[in-house]
Order: structure tokens, then C-alpha cells, then sequence
């Protein structure tokens, strides 16, 4: 991976992220990082001071109308080389509520943050990953050479789903499984891979203190799985260990 772009990056999973991609034997040469509020994204900015290669950009991902003016600083950060991975890790979660709590708003908050926004992102970024594709078309479809992976959930299993609940989460990770899916189908003739990736119940302001794995190792198995997808992963469903899940 030469450039890879991560959502979400200043704190969680996506900080984790970027911390497992410095400590990894073959760093890419651009990692471009998002948050809202860089300023106050501490720690990431102490990285990004140490480490060249971290880009730092602005980005509310529910801010769609800001979504080619940030393209056009990708552009110049990827430059020719295009972009070798789009990791859309910003998501949202709200408390576990039955049918008769359950608010429009909520729900339409985490369609707009955990589906539209993925999908909106990968269309902008689309040129990006073809350019890529086309710059490394001697490479096996992969990360090495152009993909999309959407941090998914259990949660989003329609299949798996035994405890009921969870509306607007579950029905938005569900949606971005489905989007995923004819995603991959719409970008597989320019030979970039598009995936789902549940990250594991990690100890995140998201998943609580109660979460069994740790960020760092959590992080460290999604590269390692990551950098073994291929053509056959392409428009399905996977753990942080690279175990296949159900839609």
C-alpha cells in the first residue's frame, strides 16, 4: 500500500489504525487521516509531527458539500500515484433502545453517518482508486493495488441478529453491507476489491470498557487481514481475523 486514506482518525479504531500502519514493516507513503476538528485531535497531530507521511485533513463526514473541495486535497497529497486504500472507519452509534424508544432522528443520523456518507466517499474517491488500479495493474486485486473496505459490525448481520434492539445501528450497518455489495460489483471491471470489515468488539468510547480486545492489537489484525484480501473477498463480509461472516 502505497497511500491509504482512513476516516475517523482521531481517536478508536481509526487513530489505532494509523498507529498499526507506522509500526508496520512497509509504512505506506502517504496516510492521509481524517477528523473534524484536527485541532483537537491531540495525539494525532503529535504523530503526523513524528511521521512525515500522516496527512491530516479536515472532514465532517456529514458535510456532503465539502466532500469535492476534500478530493481536491487528496489529489494533492496522492498526486499520479492515485489512492491504494479507502478505509471508511467514521461511524456512530447510539444506546441500545426497543421499538417503543426508538426517535426518527436517531435513525436517520446513523443512516446519514455509517451508509450515505461511505458510499459518497468511495464515489469521490473513485478516480483516486482507478488511477491506482492502472498504476499497479500487474498486482492481484488487493489493497496493494486499489480497494475500499467499510467498517462494518455484527451487528449489521440480518442473519445473525438474535437480541432484536439496536435500531438505528443495525439497520445502518445493515445498509452499508448491502451497499458494499453492489459496490463491488460497479467497481469490479476497474478491478478494485470492495469489502465489509467487522473491526471486533474493541475497548473504544464505542464499544465500552467492557470489550474484550484491545486497539492495538485489534488494529494490528486488520492490517494483517487486510493485506491478504484478493479477488475472492471481494463483496463479502469478514472479522477483524479474517473469519467470513453472514450477511
Amino acid at each position: 500500500m502505497k497511500s491509504i486514506l482512513i476516516t475517523g482518525s482521531n481517536r478508536g479504531i481509526g487513530l489505532g489504525l494509523i498507529k498499526a500502519l507506522i509500526k508496520d514493516k512497509t509504512t505506506p507513503k502517504h496516510i492521509i487521516a481524517t477528523c473534524r476538528n484536527p485541532e483537537e485531535a491531540t495525539e494525532l497531530q503529535n504523530l503526523a509531527e513524528s511521521n512525515k507521511n500522516i496527512n491530516i485533513l479536515q472532514l465532517d463526514v456529514q458535510h456532503f458539500d465539502s466532500f469535492g473541495e476534500f478530493a481536491n486535497n487528496v489529489s494533492k497529497i496522492v498526486k499520479d500515484e492515485g489512492l491504494n486504500v479507502l478505509i471508511n472507519n467514521a461511524g456512530i452509534s447510539h444506546k441500545f433502545l426497543r421499538i417503543g424508544l426508538i426517535k426518527p432522528e436517531p435513525m436517520i443520523e446513523a443512516f446519514t453517518v455509517n451508509c450515505v456518507s461511505p458510499i459518497i466517499m468511495a464515489k469521490e474517491m473513485l478516480p483516486f482508486l482507478k488511477q491506482a488500479a492502472v498504476n499497479n495493474n500487474k498486482l492481484p486485486i488487493g489493497v496493494h493495488r486499489a480497494a475500499i473496505i467499510n467498517i462494518s459490525s455484527t451487528l449489521g448481520s440480518i442473519a445473525d441478529n438474535v437480541e432484536g434492539g439496536f435500531y438505528p445501528y443495525r439497520c445502518s450497518k445493515a445498509a452499508l453491507n448491502a451497499a458494499t455489495k453492489s459496490l463491488s460489483i460497479d467497481i469490479q471491471p476497474y478491478k478494485i476489491l470492495a469489502t465489509c470489515l467487522h473491526p471486533g468488539w474493541v475497548k473504544t468510547r464505542m464499544g465500552g470498557s467492557k470489550a474484550p480486545l484491545e486497539v492495538d492489537d485489534a488494529c494490528k489484525q486488520i492490517i494483517s487481514t487486510i493485506k491478504n484480501f484478493s479477488s475472492e473477498h471481494n463483496g463479502r463480509f469478514y472479522t477483524y481475523d479474517g473469519k467470513e461472516l453472514n450477511w
